[in-house]
């Protein structure tokens, strides 16, 4: 797929379902032209999220322990393409993908298998979503808004089976939210492994925090900014290209317990002229935080630039911060 060979009618199409909550309705995939096109451009941007979801995973030090992935509701495939490539092929048996369109699977077949030739690529069939057998590390992208009850309550069966979850989510209030439950919900069976850096239930349901949601940004490459395909794409599909929103879960089952002394920064740091303000979550929940600059002139500066997951080390008292590092910088320098 090329920029010239984009099918913008079955874009336009995509995005005006998306917009106006007819995706739900059923499958939506109408033909190849529309995958390709949509894993060129939109999925493209949803994989960005996935490799800012997945660098934080391993500078958690985390690693998949099940060597078979398996894909629910894979549209074009790009989140277990981008999971592959960030642990490698060779950590992995087999990719099994499902999806409610029959051309969404066939798709993610032929990308995966082409992009990893030794691997076992392969749809899911009837009797494997009915059965009961482990599957693995289960992944899950961009579905929640598109839910009925009870295909949620068929996925939720899944991860009763699954070794590891991996799930990301658009970062809007509802669907974060949302999330969030199911989060709380699986507490008594797996380990959250990330976003969280605690095993308390959620604090963004604590009483008073009804307006806060748990989302986070991931940084676009910064090349697109300079691509007139990109720039067009942008302001055709009504996009800003330079915010990439998201909400996710990390999860599974015997992992250690999270580092309790890192906090992760919700959202984004606001910057004044002598300070900067971020909402920390920790194991004392939602904590507003303030940065003064002339005390933490580095941090200041930091929290503005970074492009690396905001996880912290904070040192503080109370509500300010006199200092902190990040766990990027504490892995760039144990990697020294």
């Amino acid at each position: 797929m090329t920029w010239d060979q984009l099918d913008w009618a079955a874009l336009d199409r995509l995005r005006d379902g998306f917009l106006r909550g007819t995706a739900a309705n059923g499958p939506y995939w109408k033909s190849e032209s529309d995958l390709a096109s949509y894993d060129f451009t939109y999925a493209e941007r949803i994989g960005w999220k996935w490799d800012h979801v997945l660098r934080e995973l391993k500078l958690r030090g985390w690693r998949p322990t099940s060597r078979n992935i398996f894909d629910w509701g894979c549209g074009s495939g790009v989140a277990a393409r981008r999971v592959l490539s960030a642990f490698g092929a060779e950590s992995f048996d087999s990719l099994t993908v499902w999806d409610h369109s029959a051309l969404a699977m066939d798709f993610a077949v032929g990308q995966a298998q082409a992009a990893y030739p030794n691997l076992g690529v392969s749809s899911a069939t009837p009797g494997l979503l009915a059965g009961d057998s482990p599957i693995g590390l289960l992944v899950v992208s961009h579905v929640l808004n598109e839910l009925p009850a009870e295909t949620l309550a068929s996925l939720k069966s899944l991860i009763a089976r699954a070794q590891g979850v991996l799930w990301v989510e658009p970062g809007t209030h509802d669907v974060s939210r949302a999330l969030g439950r199911i989060r709380d919900e699986l507490l008594a069976t797996f380990t959250v492994v990330a976003p969280c850096t605690h095993l308390r239930t959620c604090p963004m349901f604590d009483a008073g925090n009804e307006r806060h949601w748990c989302h986070f940004f991931a940084p676009p490459p910064s090349e697109i900014f300079a691509d007139s395909n990109w720039v067009k794409f942008g302001q055709r599909a009504g996009i800003d290209l330079r915010s990439l929103p998201y909400a996710f879960l990390a999860l599974e089952r015997g992992a250690p317990a999270p580092d309790e002394s890192l906090g992760h920064v919700i959202g984004r740091a606001e910057h004044f002229k002598p300070y900067a303000r971020v909402l920390n979550c920790d194991r004392d929940g939602l904590t507003e935080l303030t940065i003064p600059k002339r005390a933490a002139a580095a941090l200041y500066k930091e929290l503005d630039r970074t492009k690396a997951p905001l996880v912290y080390r904070w040192q503080r008292d109370g509500g300010e911060v006199s200092g902190g590092r990040s766990l990027a910088t504490e892995a760039a320098d144990a990697g020294a």
